[in-house]
């Protein structure tokens, strides 16, 4: 296959590679001066990282598996275009089209995308509250190319970008539109005469809610400071349900004097601050709010991609961690792996055995002199095994007592019993396949110009969708358009130039830094000319070479001035 340009033969392999079900990275880049001459993109997969983490200690999802899949591209000389010269279809692991959209080289946020994130942004809404409505006008997850990460990630990186100066004002605007939007967002603030912030307490929504069901047992805290400010954040944090910590309430406090917790607590105790969480749902129609549930499925979704694309690696040469490795998700894996850990502090002795059955005590070294001892039983006919602790029963994993019997009984495979299919990442379940129902839902010269063509879009788009035939001719224009314009922008590409006469805000606006280079340390030679190089290399020859090339460079002389005297001589 060949192609005009460089950029399109990656486009190629990067939409096959999506359609295929796995992602690309650019392996390596061959230059002649500043031209590129080849290229060799491979799998994402290829090749093989080794943590610098011992295993023992802690073991991260891995990717690489050394596939060898690949494209190899080279210019062909003369003609300005592209070649596909060698291709590897194989790969060394399974590929799923249908996850494929969860890889993060297919996953974008397009311009109108860009637009609504930074609408949403200013006005106070939620990274998850924008997510959501991008979902709802979607009809579901599965109709994005991306996620709610890379919503989050957009906004720190882009949106966020305020100066030093404007924080203050951009804090203040910040408490404004949530209480705006919001009403029971809380908060308070306390000024310097010279209007800086002295003390500040604030608590969104949800917090608020979560004190109704957690704020039973508060800890207060304030050993986290701000470097840039010097400012002490003090947080207010409950336990929920699960045992996690949930924040209640922030604060930021110029001091710790008495004063300053004086009227932090005394916002805390406020009427104000005590609404009726069910006066707020009533007022503005959740109580039934479907998207409680509907973000459960996305999560679960992610980490069901997470398990296909990455494998935890085994963290002993143990076969029976390699069978809960291949049958586990990554969560419950991690359980299996802290179990085979433990299992380094336990000492197995045999008790007494008939027919196959054994009775074994195993003790646990829990401290230096204190070992707890739990009592395993064994039958070999049956391949049961069951412990005192009874972690299996209660949480469907085999402990480390366990295993160490298993182990002194040179198990190499645990019974199927013991695998259970309610953690196993291969069971095809039935309600992953079915979608959730969800509720009806400074300007860069770029960004305004999008703005612009949006709203008289709007209005085309309208009056096109009246009939099949208007649409029809719409559609035709479009192709019309989407091809001149292909066929301009082809014709501008290449080098530009820009001079004092000609530069503006919008072309110095687009200026892009040069491709940054990773290095290791300082670079061991200077750049030098082409004349630096050879005398470099020449000094690093042999004295016995460099002498007998001056004696070869004399005699040549010799041998041409020798001529030159000969001919002079015959013409005289």
């Amino acid at each position: 296959m060949t192609f005009t340009t460089l950029e399109d033969a990656e486009k190629f392999y990067r939409n096959y590679a999506k359609a295929a079900g796995f992602s690309t990275r650019v392996r390596c880049t061959n230059r002649k001066g500043n031209e590129i001459k080849n290229q060799l993109i491979t799998c994402s997969r290829e090749g093989k990282w080794k943590s610098k983490i011992s295993p023992t200690e802690k073991t991260n999802p891995i990717a690489g598996l050394n596939c060898p899949a690949r494209i190899y591209i080279h210019t062909l000389k003369d003609v300005g275009a592209w070649i596909i010269s060698k291709v590897v279809l194989d790969h060394s692991h399974s590929c799923c089209p249908s996850k494929a959209e969860m890889l993060k080289q297919h996953r974008e946020l397009s311009m109108s995308i860009h637009r609504t994130i930074e609408n949403n942004e200013e006005a106070g809404i939620r990274p998850s509250k924008t997510y959501q409505s991008f979902v709802a006008a979607a009809g579901g997850h599965r109709e994005l190319n991306f996620i709610e990460k890379d919503v989050r990630n957009y906004i720190t990186r882009e949106v966020r970008n305020v100066s030093e100066q404007e924080d203050a004002k951009e804090f203040g605007k910040y408490l404004l539109r949530m209480k705006e939007k919001n009403p029971n967002f809380f908060f308070e603030l306390e000024l310097e005469e010279d209007q800086s912030i002295k003390l500040a307490f604030w608590a969104d929504a949800r917090s608020r809610a979560a004190f109704e069901y957690f704020g039973d047992v508060i800890s207060f805290d304030t050993t986290y400071n701000t470097n840039r400010y010097n400012l002490v954040c003090g947080s207010f944090v409950g336990v929920n349900h699960h045992g996690q910590s949930t924040l209640l309430g922030c604060s930021l406090m110029k001091n710790e004097e008495i004063e300053s917790f004086k009227w932090l607590f005394q916002c805390w105790s406020k009427d104000s601050f005590d609404r009726n969480w069910n006066d707020f749902l009533l007022n503005f129609g959740l109580a039934d709010n479907k998207w409680l549930s509907g973000s459960r499925e996305q999560a679960e979704r992610e980490s069901d991609a997470a398990d296909f694309h990455t494998v935890i690696p085994c963290a002993t040469k143990s076969s029976i961690e390699a069978q809960f490795q291949d049958a586990y998700t990554h969560a419950k894996f991690r359980e299996v792996q802290a179990q085979l850990r433990g299992k380094a502090n336990c000492i197995t002795r045999l008790k007494n055995s008939a027919l196959g059955y054994s009775v074994y005590e195993v003790g646990e070294q829990v401290s230096s002199s204190i070992f707890n001892k739990f009592v395993v039983t064994y039958d070999s006919v049956a391949a049961k095994v069951k412990c005192q602790c009874l972690l299996f029963e209660s949480r469907g994993i085999l402990c480390r007592h366990a295993l160490s019997v298993l182990s002194f009984e040179q198990v190499s495979q645990v019974s199927p019993r013991y695998i259970l299919e309610r953690w196993s990442k291969k069971v095809k379940r039935r309600h992953t396949h079915i979608k959730s129902s969800h509720d009806e839902p400074l300007m860069e010269p770029r960004s305004k110009r999008f703005d612009q063509l949006v709203f008289r879009s709007q209005n085309i788009c309208e009056f096109a969708s009246e009939s099949e035939e208007l649409t029809a001719i719409l559609h035709r224009a479009y192709d019309n358009v989407i091809a001149e314009m292909e066929s301009l922008k082809a014709k501008r590409k290449g080098t530009s130039s820009l001079s004092h006469e000609n530069a503006n805000l919008e072309s110095v606006n687009e200026l892009q830094s040069t491709p940054r280079i990773r290095t290791r340390g300082r670079p061991k030679n200077r750049l030098g000319s082409k004349l630096d190089k050879q005398i470099t290399n020449a000094t690093k020859k042999k004295k016995t070479r460099v002498l007998s090339e001056v004696k070869v460079m004399f005699f040549k002389f010799v041998a041409i001035e020798f001529i030159f005297l000969v001919n002079s001589l015959a013409n005289v």
